[in-house]
């Protein structure tokens, strides 16, 4: 029988995730030449070609991907035993890590951590706050028991080495001066504000959602400004330079207009309302462990109350909520 190395098929999984021997070797802390000595064991064990060249780098074979595939159920199975161990030895009692992305961490994690302190005080949370990218990262590696991002920029639902849960459809809610022509505008779509001067990010996903809701509703923002911070969106919607979309989320987790200013209009768009969907990932097999299932039912918890909140910003037909600033 070969002998399936787990380390060294940690390495071999790595490197298919970065490409190359020295991407793999800085994720790993080790030195190129050693990534390149537990491959070539590990070939020689297994008894197959797992590397060829390509170029100026190597390429994983055929067989290496099929070691990969069946690997995979390995470190899931390996995965659930750790999870059985730590219930057996903690109970419910532990640290669960999360990884999320900003506006997720008032909005969702807040409340569940709220919620577990009053249930289960044994158990506790550590967040780190984390954009899609380097919450997958530190999950992969260990570093986060749990990560929190947009269904848009986390790893499909057939990527082996995660398993996903479906938190949140969030709605994305236009903001305008108070005193825009169509702040009072009964029945508001998006495509009513092809015309505006919009307020987002230069890159990431916020310009990403922006872009691709607007082309959603026929047609392609003009970026008037540019801005990340949702403070700085907020003041200049309320200083009259342009319109924004904004994550319902986001008001969730207490965003007021700041300084002075003449408010902002928060409408609740009608047919042609975006949403950006919220997801929840664990390694595979790790969703068992007694302390991260308590934290996604939190989650799960907290993510069905922000559902039930009523139109933010609106008032029973849709119309708009201002925010006069302090």
């Amino acid at each position: 029988m070969a002998d399936w190395d787990i380390k060294k098929l940690r390495i071999l999984r790595t490197l298919q995730d970065l490409g190359t021997v020295t991407a793999t070797a800085e994720a790993l802390h080790m030195t190129p030449s050693a990534v390149s000595q537990q491959l070539t064991g590990l070939a020689k064990s297994l008894g197959v070609t797992l590397l060829e060249a390509h170029g100026r780098r190597v390429r994983l074979t055929g067989a290496a991907h099929l070691v990969l595939r069946h690997a995979e159920a390995v470190f899931a199975q390996l995965e659930r035993a750790d999870a059985d161990l730590l219930g057996y030895l903690q109970g419910e009692a532990g640290t669960v890590r999360v990884g999320a992305f900003s506006t997720a961490i008032p909005a969702l994690v807040v409340p569940a951590v709220q919620e577990l302190r009053r249930t289960h005080p044994g158990l506790a949370v550590a967040v780190r706050e984390a954009e899609a990218e380097a919450a997958y990262e530190l999950l992969a590696e260990g570093s986060v028991d749990l990560a929190l991002s947009l269904a848009a920029h986390a790893p499909t639902p057939r990527d082996p080495k995660f398993s996903r849960v479906s938190l949140l459809a969030d709605p994305l809610d236009v903001a305008l001066p108070a005193g825009h022509p169509l702040a009072a505008e009964p029945g508001l779509r998006l495509a009513d504000l092809a015309g505006e001067p919009w307020i987002f990010g230069t890159s990431g996903p916020w310009s990403q959602i922006t872009t691709a809701a607007c082309e959603n509703a026929g047609f392609v923002p003009e970026q008037a400004h540019a801005a990340a911070d949702w403070s700085a969106i907020w003041a200049m919607v309320a200083a009259g330079m342009g319109v924004a979309l904004v994550p319902r989320m986001a008001m969730a987790g207490g965003l007021r207009a700041p300084g002075h200013g003449s408010g902002v209009a928060l409408r609740v768009l009608h047919a042609d309302q975006p949403r950006r969907h919220v997801v929840a990932a664990a390694r595979r097999g790790s969703e068992g462990a007694p302390g991260l299932a308590r934290v996604l039912a939190a989650l799960r918890q907290a993510a069905a109350r922000q559902a039930t909140v009523g139109r933010a910003g609106g008032d029973g037909d849709g119309g708009p909520a201002t925010f006069q600033s302090d």
